[in-house]
């Protein structure tokens, strides 16, 4: 069994050694997890979910949402949509 753990502690050693490797000459290319947030760049979420976004209380987002309603949204066949990249830049801004 122990065998299998050093195997495993090989492999990904040699898959992250590799993947800097690929990317030594190129210092602004992206790492693993900032391609996975490029998924989020054109994602919507619903008004009513914003909430869940944020992590804050239904009746909280819907007092932050009343109060700025500056936040980038988008609205579709009279429903309310929020970029989430946007509204992550948003919040980032808010807070600083």
């Amino acid at each position: 069994m122990d065998y299998i753990w050093l195997a495993m502690g090989i492999a990904i050693a040699g898959y992250l050694i590799g993947d800097g490797l690929k990317n030594f000459k190129n210092p602004n290319s992206k790492n693993i997890l900032e391609s996975l947030d490029e998924d989020d760049e054109h994602e919507l979420i619903k008004e009513s979910n914003v909430h869940h976004f944020i992590g804050i209380s239904k009746e909280d987002a819907k007092n932050l949402l009343n109060e700025h309603p500056n936040i980038p949204h988008i609205i579709i066949n009279n429903n309310v949509y929020y970029p989430k990249a946007k509204l992550r830049e948003w919040l980032m801004k808010l807070g600083s």
